[in-house]
């Protein structure tokens, strides 16, 4: 009787543990496969996430390599870094902003008692850059032209406005 019961248990053991062994093995395959499935799916997000975003930055200053090459001149101290262009043509729109009758550059004559202002810029290449502005109750976008002077300074000229309807 003894000896039955060592051997049932025995044989019970046995089977707890392939039955345990095959569980595990199959649970880290599973996971394993989950991981991989997970990782491609991310690695797809993140490619169509950095086409979205380099479809969406074409046409900038920062992309476009024949606009860059429009500032480096055979002169060697006269050429223009375009890193640090942009935040200077920027800058130099957005302290219009402090004109009492607002920015002149945004294309629009003050409509109300709040005066226009830019609110974002986008250098495009060399010559062209698209701003919005609004004076809080109505909002539009602006194309300027900006020429950086042989003094250094920078001039704009404004080549098209579209204020949007209320």
């Amino acid at each position: 009787m003894k000896r039955s019961f060592l051997l049932y248990a025995f044989i019970l053991l046995v089977l707890v543990n392939v039955f345990t062994y095959s569980f595990l093995s199959n649970e880290v395959k599973f996971e394993q496969e989950r991981y991989q499935r997970t990782t491609k799916r991310l690695k797809d997000s993140l490619n169509s996430l950095t086409n979205k975003l380099n479809d969406a930055n074409y046409f900038s200053l920062e992309k476009n390599e024949n606009a860059q090459n429009y500032f480096d001149s055979a002169v060697a101290n006269k050429t223009i870094a375009y890193e640090k262009l942009i935040p200077v043509v920027t800058e130099k729109l957005m302290d219009y902003n402090a004109n009492p009758k607002g920015n002149p550059y945004v294309g629009q004559d003050q409509i109300g008692a709040n005066k226009f202002v830019i609110n974002k810029v986008k250098v495009l290449n060399h010559r062209w850059i698209i701003a919005d502005f609004s004076d809080g109750n109505m909002w539009g976008e602006v194309l300027l032209k900006y020429f950086v002077n042989e003094d250094e300074s920078i001039s704009f000229e404004v080549i098209q406005s579209l204020l949007y309807a209320k």
